[in-house]
């Protein structure tokens, strides 16, 4: 800064810390640094919201900075720019006198100009005889110099995060295109599942859609969006996957032939039935009667049907560990330790949740054999988190995993809901 001590206000304007920060800060120019005045400018407007400035305000400082003779800012080549109101306020478009005051008043708080005035408060030059100016009152560009590296700084983060609020909001809508078209379709189709709740929880994603958001907000809303298209997505792919294997099994089926003309199985399916269990269950050097059931219902080739089978790729898709605890987090006090840090230990506390509640041990094993045991344990943690809501855990989760059987029930809706219950979803890896 020229003057090299610290300056007051002219008039009743009083003095403040700001106004002395501001002033030492100006102190502390690096030597030789200069900025070109208006890319300088076009930072300042880019970091507008985090330098607490309005764009009226900013249309005072362009008047400003015309007034100064060069086009880059610099110590050498003096820091005092000195217009008279009628003069500044032509070239702020015409602004009236009391409302250029108050936006002068704006620069100042913020820190990007300093004040010099003179003993009466008149703005001027003094120059000596050669004409060279020896002494100005006015006002201080020094402050934008010391600033030059922090507002480019904030000027980068502010492009960054418009660049990034645009593709999230882009990704956004391609979302919510996917998730619109992929439950039309399996409306169209017949598909089982709830699409109904997927429908209600769609419906409500795009209603909490802000027209000005930021990228933390518009993130935690695609996560949701990204979490409801993987499942619709899924109940779909498991649904082609069930077509396919159905035409491979008639493909096969109009193929058999019966060598045997005198054979009666044709005209007694139920017969046939029986003597596919048996020949399964002497295949099974391990079958015992205990075991007929289970042969009856995996039919004459020996197979579960494919929504049961975790083995073929048919069963619930297991969501992140981190979301799990997050969606219920009552689970962690009966996890190892009174903590949960993995699968493991999830499926132990789930085991413990299971008797309290008083699932039977034969429910959990067919929830475990249908959904797998991951899946199980995940839907005994959200039966226990709505616990209050459920008169009876043991008959709804073997309701659940008929329905699972059936490819009519998924684990996500009911997820979803209970992370709105406890307060949105966050950025969690499981």
């Amino acid at each position: 800064m020229e003057s090299g001590y610290v300056t007051t206000p002219f008039g009743r304007r009083p003095m403040s810390l700001g106004m002395l920060a501001s002033q030492q800060l100006a102190e502390t120019i690096e030597p030789g640094i200069k900025r070109s005045k208006w890319k300088l400018f076009r930072a300042i407007c880019e970091a507008r919201p985090a330098l607490g400035v309005t764009d009226r305000a900013l249309t005072v400082l362009d008047a400003l900075l015309t007034f100064y003779p060069d086009d880059e800012i610099s110590e050498e080549r003096g820091l005092i720019v000195f217009p008279s109101n009628a003069q500044l306020s032509l070239r702020a478009r015409g602004m009236t006198p009391a409302t250029l005051r108050r936006h002068l008043a704006v620069l100042v708080e913020a820190g990007l100009i300093l004040r010099k005035d003179s003993a009466n408060g008149k703005r001027y030059a003094r120059r000596d005889r050669a004409g060279a100016i020896g002494e100005a009152f006015g006002f201080s560009v020094a402050p934008l110099l010391a600033r030059a590296v922090e507002i480019e700084s904030l000027a980068a983060a502010a492009v960054a995060d418009r660049e990034l609020v645009r593709a999230t909001r882009e990704r956004l809508t391609v979302c919510r295109r996917d998730i619109s078209k992929l439950i039309a379709a399996a409306i169209e189709e017949g598909v089982p599942g709830d699409w109904e709740q997927i429908s209600m929880l769609f419906r409500d994603l795009v209603l909490r859609l802000p027209r000005v958001a930021s990228a933390g907000a518009l993130t935690a809303l695609l996560d949701e969006m990204g979490l409801l298209r993987e499942e619709a997505v899924n109940l779909l792919e498991r649904q082609v996957k069930i077509k396919k294997m159905d035409a491979n099994e008639s493909q096969i089926e109009r193929h058999k032939q019966n060598s045997n003309p005198d054979s009666r199985s044709e005209l007694e399916p139920s017969f046939e039935t029986k003597q596919g269990a048996k020949a399964a269950a002497d295949n099974d050097p391990v079958a015992g009667p205990q075991d007929e059931p289970r042969l009856k219902h995996q039919g004459p080739s020996g197979r579960k049907p494919p929504m049961a089978d975790p083995a073929t790729g048919h069963g619930l898709k297991s969501f992140p560990l981190g979301l799990v605890l997050q969606a219920c987090p009552q689970i962690h006090d009966y996890g190892p330790g009174g903590t949960i840090g993995n699968w493991r230990d999830l499926m132990s506390a789930a085991v413990v949740v299971r008797s309290m509640l008083g699932v039977s041990p034969s429910a959990y094993e067919e929830a475990c054999a249908g959904m797998g045991p991951e899946n199980a344990a995940t839907v005994i943690a959200c039966i226990l988190e709505r616990g209050g809501h459920i008169n009876s855990p043991g008959g709804y989760l073997r309701n659940l995993t008929r329905r699972t059987e059936r490819g009519e029930f998924a684990i996500g809706p009911m997820l979803m809901a209970l992370v709105r219950a406890n307060g949105g979803v966050r950025r969690v890896a499981g």
